[in-house]
């Protein structure tokens, strides 16, 4: 898998925006309806294969990266109350690619803010698009470690706590209720490598 950077967009984070289209559903027109420093939105007008247009709508979300970093027979998590859906997670430690870097640049500057350690190996496991009816948003999955401590930076926007869980229990913290789809993915991708 290569790590490369693609084009980003003006709020300062990297977007891998979607390729060029399919020559059997050509896009008429494209546009964005709503725009905060977090989120685009809009709609490609397609023409499908028999010929009927219609209106594909999209979010755009930058891209992200998600971490599992082993240290010994632990692997970290963090515990994190997620407004959106009025609950706390125990998810493995993720955070926005910034303009210009690249998957394991990030990785590496997430765990160190999230969770005070510094890996001494980082290594791209996979990317996946998601929620791919809806979402135009790539996320990165990192592996990281011989990890070093070297003190929390958090964001002034992150309230969260590091968790260390027996590589064992992994896959059944990451499947526990409430969870999220890049915990699992994450997790059951490392299991799946043969890296827990």
């Amino acid at each position: 898998m290569t790590d490369d950077t693609q084009p980003s967009a003006d709020d300062g984070r990297r977007h891998d925006p979607p390729g060029e289209p399919h020559p059997d559903w050509p896009v008429i027109e494209s546009a964005t309806e709503y725009e905060t420093g977090w989120v685009q939105a809009g709609y490609d007008l397609v023409e499908q294969p028999d010929g009927s247009r219609k209106r594909y709508y999209w979010a755009e979300l930058a891209t992200a990266v998600v971490v599992l970093a082993r240290t010994d027979d632990q692997l970290l998590f963090v515990e994190q109350y997620r407004p959106t859906i009025r609950s706390t997670q125990t998810e493995l430690p993720a955070g926005i690619v910034e303009r210009g870097e690249s998957f394991t640049a990030a990785g590496r500057r997430e765990l160190r803010e999230e969770t005070g350690f510094d890996p001494g190996s980082l290594s791209l496991l996979q990317t996946v698009d998601c929620t791919t009816g809806l979402l135009r948003h790539r996320r990165g999955f990192v592996f990281a470690e011989d990890l070093t401590p070297v003190g929390r930076e958090l964001d002034d926007n992150e309230f969260l706590t590091p968790r260390s869980v027996p590589v064992e229990e992994a896959v059944a913290v990451a499947r526990e209720q409430p969870t999220n789809d890049a915990t699992v993915e994450g997790v059951l991708l490392a299991d799946a490598e043969g890296l827990l």
